[in-house]
């Protein structure tokens, strides 16, 4: 018996075709292409022609610009200057920052930072924080992170342990670039803190000091010892 012939595969490379209507749409989307293009530049040339004659009417719309412009830029200078005023008369006393939320407490270290000069200060607490509830510059340059544990029972809450300190000294100088890291609440310090923090060269903020700062004109560099020196002069 003879074998069946088997059927030899053509060797040609496989060579994609594109279906005649891919091509008709293409050839459509061109076409309006041109006639939008076309219309657009019928258009044109007359309202140039126009406005040349009518001159008057872009500068109207020039000075009407300019106007609303004006307008904006003074009510955005207005809000600034009050915005500072608010600033710089912020004050706080001990039962204003207990009665705080824990978020609230971050803002209103942020806000007494910024009532010190540092226009950038920022809070940044949260989910994925790394450890910073507040970041700032100071005016000497130097970089402040900031770590807020507010008790709403004072001194009669849980004290902030050492776990708390670490947490924040891990991730500061690495990944916020801090010259300062401190540590700030209304309430109190377990006993191993501050020996921890030396050691760490951090800074507590412990209720009494956080008192002064709040209720007073003094910076809060002005209220710890050890601070690093500035990295650039007052201006």
């Amino acid at each position: 018996m003879s074998r069946p012939r088997r059927r030899r595969l053509s060797k040609r490379p496989y060579v994609r075709r594109f279906p005649a209507r891919r091509r008709r749409r293409n050839s459509g989307q061109l076409g309006m292409k041109i006639l939008i293009g076309a219309l657009l530049a019928a258009t044109a040339i007359p309202l140039a022609r126009w406005l040349l004659i009518n001159w008057w009417v872009l500068l109207t719309l020039a000075l009407a610009a300019a106007g609303f412009g004006g307008v904006w830029l003074y009510r955005k200078a207005e809000h600034a200057r009050w915005d500072r005023t608010r600033v710089n008369a912020l004050r706080f006393n001990l039962p204003q920052i207990d009665a705080l939320h824990h978020r609230d407490f971050e803002y209103a270290v942020r806000d007494l930072l910024r009532r010190d000069g540092c226009s950038n200060a920022r809070q940044v607490g949260g989910a994925g924080d790394n450890g910073a509830d507040v970041i700032a510059t100071d005016p000497y340059g130097r970089v402040w992170v900031i770590q807020c544990k507010h008790r709403r029972n004072g001194t009669s809450g849980s004290a902030i342990g050492t776990p708390d300190l670490q947490r924040v000294n891990g991730t500061a100088r690495p990944l916020h670039g801090a010259d300062v890291v401190a540590v700030v609440t209304n309430g109190r310090f377990s006993s191993r803190c501050p020996e921890l923090a030396g050691a760490l060269h951090m800074h507590l903020v412990d209720r009494r000091v956080l008192a002064r700062w709040a209720a007073g004109t003094q910076p809060l560099w002005d209220l710890l010892p050890k601070i690093p020196p500035p990295r650039k002069p007052v201006t």
